[in-house]
């Protein structure tokens, strides 16, 4: 009994043409790609969502103390300088007005101004009163609008949440000495 010797060319013709084939690489190659293409565009686009959003927190905090900077804001309550903010300078396509914090603090000087966030959370329990105290001419005052944003994880362990709920911390500040009254 003679062994049979199978060769490189002993191979049967279906599988030749297989491993020669070159239909259908392009859609293996892009299912191998696709999963990280598409998850960098999301995390991409989620950021410049948020940096828009926080952009204009930041623009609504500066026009907001502008109220108090110039002696006409200080006669509002807390509910109705809040709604003066998400009336007049929040854009409600990216903010729900039910969901702004505001924080306003007056101080003697600037070296005492505190521009630290303030803790949305004790003990794992939403914190719900925050400071509002409007100060008088010649006072240093701070304002704060905190926004609990709301993100979606990404991929590979991309995480921008630093809140329980999958929400981030966004903060628009502003300090100023308020004007003499005249």
């Amino acid at each position: 009994m003679q062994a049979i010797k199978l060769g490189r060319d002993d191979r049967g013709p279906a599988l030749r043409r297989f491993v020669r084939s070159q239909r259908g690489a392009t859609a293996v190659e892009f299912a191998l790609i696709a999963p990280l293409f598409l998850g960098t565009l999301i995390v991409i686009f989620q950021v410049c969502i948020y940096l828009l959003a926080q952009q204009a927190l930041q623009n609504a905090a500066t026009q907001a103390g502008r109220l108090f900077m110039t002696n006409s804001g200080q006669s509002l309550s807390q509910a109705q300088y809040k709604q003066a903010i998400c009336t007049n300078y929040l854009p409600t396509a990216l903010f729900s007005c039910n969901n702004l914090i505001v924080v306003v603090q007056n101080y003697n000087s600037f070296s005492s101004a505190s521009t630290t966030a303030p803790a949305l959370y004790s003990n794992g329990n939403a914190i719900t009163n925050f400071a509002y105290s409007p100060g008088a001419p010649g006072q240093v005052m701070v304002v704060q609008l905190v926004y609990p944003w709301s993100v979606i994880s990404g991929p590979l362990g991309f995480a921008m949440a630093n809140l329980p709920g999958n929400k981030a911390e966004m903060l628009g500040v502003t300090a100023f000495r308020v004007e003499p009254s005249y």
